[in-house]
């Protein structure tokens, strides 16, 4: 009692299937998806303009 069985998980993917139908969901999951990888692109973005920014001010330090 209180746990989770293998029917119980097979009825809330049914319900979940009825609800949103499977179009909605293979949408969903694209969505998903396409804001991971524009999160990852954007964090590499980040850390690359981190490393010129720091390469440029160890350069002007080493121009003085």
């Amino acid at each position: 009692m209180g746990g989770l069985s293998f029917w119980h998980i097979i009825i809330v993917i049914m319900v979940i299937f009825l609800l949103f139908g499977r179009g909605r969901i293979s949408d969903l999951m694209g969505d998903v998806a396409k804001g991971i990888k524009s999160f990852k692109k954007n964090m590499s973005d980040e850390d690359s303009e981190d490393k010129a920014s720091k390469k440029k001010d160890s350069n002007s330090k080493l121009d003085h």
